[in-house]
């Protein structure tokens, strides 16, 4: 596990003076609009994308350290499996490429496939799995080698109603066993409510407010935020969006 600390992170016109702490072990839901920045901020934590300022894990400056140095388990919005591989491949993939022991590798998948409950799905290729499926593969893949921190970037943005609502939960049930810090991007409020210990609100590039769930949703700091968390007694003067069920 790792605390993470972002100190005046600014990249180019996207992003303006982020400073943000996610304590060991926690989950923080990024909430924004589309255009806020949430994934680039994601990519600034992972090192694959140039910024400015400072990140930090567990107080230690990783800014020198490439992508593959910083021990972060990614689930992309695209989730990127790879389609010549199967659902067992796909999950050993970065355990190869850390060269890890074949009988260890063994292990680790079939571990992650109870756990995922997919183990029916071993031999499976990713043009033949549901969506729900893809996202289980590609969550096992990201946790495999035993990351410090896990970046989730609207992860079930293309699922439907009743299958983002399972796998939310089974999200935050897999967080708490790995007890890997996590970020989890969405614009989805019910889903932010529902999966978040914080909440960090981006609004064109630029934190807004930070907080436990409920204190952003009851008290948001400004009419904007309001706005965005659908909270209906802010402020007259912005219009109050309806709560959508995620």
């Amino acid at each position: 596990m790792s605390k993470v600390e972002l100190l005046h992170v600014s990249n180019r016109y996207i992003l303006h003076d982020i400073n943000l702490k996610i304590d060991d072990g926690q989950l923080l839901v990024l909430l924004g609009p589309t255009g806020a920045g949430k994934t680039t901020l994601l990519n600034v934590i992972a090192g694959i994308t140039d910024y400015e300022g400072s990140v930090l894990f567990d107080g230690e400056s990783v800014d020198d350290k490439p992508a593959s140095k910083r021990n972060v388990g990614y689930v992309f919005q695209d989730l990127a499996l790879f389609p010549h591989l199967d659902v067992a491949s796909n999950i050993a993939y970065g355990l190869k490429v850390r060269k890890w022991p074949q009988s260890e590798v063994e292990e680790r998948v079939n571990e992650l496939l109870e756990l995922m409950q997919i183990k029916h799905l071993r031999h499976r290729y990713p043009a033949s799995l549901s969506g729900g499926e893809k996202q289980r593969v590609a969550l096992a893949r990201a946790l495999a080698y035993f990351p410090h921190i896990l970046l989730l970037d609207e992860p079930f943005n293309h699922l439907d109603r009743c299958t983002r609502r399972h796998l939310r939960a089974e999200v935050r049930q897999i967080q708490k066993h790995f007890k890997v810090t996590t970020v989890f991007v969405t614009h989805d409020i019910k889903e932010a409510r529902e999966v978040g210990d914080i909440v960090a609100v981006l609004i064109g590039g630029k934190l807004r407010q930070v907080g436990d769930t409920e204190e952003v949703f009851s008290n948001p700091a400004d009419g904007e935020v309001a706005e965005l968390v659908g909270h209906r007694e802010y402020s007259v003067s912005y219009h109050v969006c309806e709560k959508v069920d995620g």
